[in-house]
């Protein structure tokens, strides 16, 4: 009778015996051992008829239609000749567990797709539950790391929280694989890595990131073979605003008696920045002409095209060349923010010098850092650190060589 009330479910050992329901939308079905079935150990499978105990447990299934479905379960402890005491064998109901198998298995299959906010109000299932549940699924599916076969890696950090709370993340440039995330971007916060890295640090052959001076250190203290490699992107950004910024409002600023003059200047901050084959053809006539005027705007941008061409050496000779010659042109230029920032540059010389070697930069880390804030986003947030971290691992899985 109720094999027709409620078709398709089935649970191994057990038959239902009575349901009722509670309110409009809950329905609770009574089950009963099979009388045709004999128990069986959880640990060695032998059949065992000699049952020790029984206790209760209502755990939650899938919902049937707009029903919500709790099962009245007789969980068995059986007397086993081998094992001796022991909890009964069901297929569908994990021990201690307050859902059948059936039901988690469709609540993974929901968390793949939607936040967790969002299953929560399908299924009813507690957010502290439903990220337990994808957590443990999470662990099981990341792919196996073979770090013996790690030598280049990109480091870069993205915003975890509001208030300036940052992370740490680690990919194979190689593989694309995120091989190790976590809070904070001090040295100290980074050092876990190399330690979980171990002897295979010895493997390491370069390291791109930005100019940032704790996982430098922290790179040349575990790895002292490994040549630094800083990023493209991240130094024409920062000369972007510690170089033509301040020209250019120096520039608007001795300009105040000539109106249409300033203006230009003022206006001119993206044609500065963007790369010539961005610019429209009106865009490119703008800019020649503002440069035609403005000699230390035209310096400016000039220096800064020599800059980006140290990233495209052919060789390491060749690298060096080209950043002793820039290096002197900026000195020489009279420019201060051009003076300084070279000044500044310097130190890191040997680390752009290197891309000519390793051809490395962090503008994969880049994308990886948009699908991170999508990820965030249609969380609503992350509570729990390790399982946001998980899920940034899960979704750069690497692919294979």
């Amino acid at each position: 009778m109720l094999d027709a009330t409620f078709p398709g479910l089935a649970w191994e050992g057990f038959v239902p015996i009575s349901s009722k329901t509670l309110g409009s939308s809950t329905c609770v079905i009574h089950l009963a051992p099979d009388p045709a079935q004999a128990p069986a150990c959880a640990q060695c499978g032998a059949l065992c008829p000699k049952v020790h105990d029984t206790q209760y447990r209502r755990v939650r299934d899938r919902d049937l239609f707009d029903y919500r479905v709790w099962l009245d379960v007789p969980v068995r402890r059986v007397r086993c000749q081998r094992c001796g005491v022991g909890r009964e064998r069901l297929s569908w109901l994990a021990p201690r567990a307050r859902m059948t198998e059936r039901m988690r298995l469709h609540a993974e299959v929901l968390l793949r797709l939607l936040p967790i906010k969002h299953v929560a109000q399908l299924t009813g299932l507690h957010w502290h539950t439903l990220k337990a549940i994808d957590k443990a699924r999470l662990g099981r599916e990341l792919p196996p790391l073979d770090l013996s076969r790690v030598r280049y890696l990109v480091m870069d950090e993205f915003a975890l929280f509001k208030g300036h709370r940052y992370a740490s993340v680690v990919m194979d440039a190689e593989r694309r694989q995120v091989l190790w995330v976590g809070e904070g971007r001090s040295r100290e916060a980074v050092r876990p890595f190399f330690v979980w890295l171990g002897e295979h640090c010895q493997h390491i052959e370069a390291v791109a990131m930005d100019q940032n001076t704790a996982m430098d250190l922290e790179v040349q203290a575990h790895c002292p073979q490994a040549r630094v490699v800083y990023d493209l992107f991240h130094v024409m950004a920062k000369f972007g605003r510690e170089v033509i910024d301040r020209v250019r409002v120096d520039q608007a600023n001795a300009l105040r008696q000539d109106r249409p003059a300033r203006r230009a200047v003022k206006q001119s901050r993206w044609l500065l920045l963007r790369n010539p084959e961005n610019l429209d053809e009106r865009q490119a006539a703008d800019l020649n002409e503002l440069l035609a005027i403005n000699q230390p705007l035209m310096i400016t941008y000039l220096m800064k095209s020599q800059l980006k061409q140290l990233w495209y050496a052919k060789n390491e000779r060749a690298a060096r060349w080209r950043w002793t010659h820039w290096y002197n042109q900026a000195l020489a230029s009279g420019i201060e923010p051009l003076r300084r920032f070279a000044k500044n540059l310097k130190p890191y010389a040997e680390g752009i010098i290197a891309s000519a070697v390793y051809p490395l930069n962090t503008s994969v880390l880049e994308g990886v850092n948009n699908r991170i804030k999508v990820i965030k986003r249609m969380a609503y947030g992350y509570r729990d650190s390790d399982y946001f971290f998980l899920k940034i691992k899960s979704a750069f899985p690497g692919k294979a060589r």
